[in-house]
């Protein structure tokens, strides 16, 4: 399993004007309770060139990725820029999870799967 051309791959399909959270994509990557892989796939670049990095955020919606960006708040200005608010809160920037959260359906993450045995990966 090449689990990065997956989260490649899994991070292509995120939709426009939705977040994903780093659990999210390791689950359908295969690899439940991975998140931190996701986060170091993207950090060092392993993740591939094309990734939309700035619509994933943590499991509660803040925005954590900071270290992938150009600058501190080159990430909300990039989900802004697609529709999705981001709250400032004691806590940090939060996007909105129940409204603007990437929920891929079952039949969805079967392709997935599916794409995954095909290209053996």
């Amino acid at each position: 399993m090449d689990f990065y051309k997956r989260l490649e791959y899994v991070c292509s399909r995120i939709p426009y004007g939705r977040a994903a959270t780093y659990g999210q994509l390791a689950l359908l990557c295969g690899r439940p309770g991975n998140s931190r892989q996701v986060g170091f796939a993207l950090r060092t670049g392993r993740a591939g060139g094309s990734v939309p990095a700035h619509r994933i955020v943590n499991s509660r919606g803040f925005l954590t990725g900071a270290s992938a960006f150009s600058w501190p708040e080159e990430q909300k200005l990039l989900l802004e820029s697609e529709g999705i608010p981001v709250q400032d809160t004691a806590k940090g920037w939060q996007v909105d999870l129940s409204r603007y959260g990437w929920r891929p359906s079952l039949a969805e993450a079967e392709e997935l799967r599916s794409c995954f045995e095909k290209e053996r990966i």
